[in-house]
């Protein structure tokens, strides 16, 4: 399921609620919550650095938030670099 650009918003702004300004504008400054594959978040970030921090703190944050915003189980979330979109 591809994600529409209101749940991005949505979960990028519930994430900004939770995290604050700066570490929102460090992180997830140009992050997309792409899409869901069964119970998996994919998400895409500006670098290999920033996607392993995401993933490494706020994995579960993202997990309940989107869970919540699309109305279905997420139990993981991917950060991948954009780098590795073709």
């Amino acid at each position: 399921m591809q994600l529409t650009d209101i749940h991005d918003q949505a979960i990028q702004a519930r994430m900004a609620l939770i995290v604050g300004a700066r570490t929102f504008d460090r992180l997830f400054a140009g992050a997309r919550f792409d899409e869901v594959d069964g119970d998996i978040l994919f998400v895409y970030a500006k670098d290999e650095d920033t996607a392993a921090k995401i993933e490494d703190e706020f994995a579960l944050h993202i997990s309940i938030i989107a869970s919540k915003i699309l109305e279905r189980e997420i139990n993981i979330v991917m950060v991948l670099p954009r780098q590795l979109v073709s």
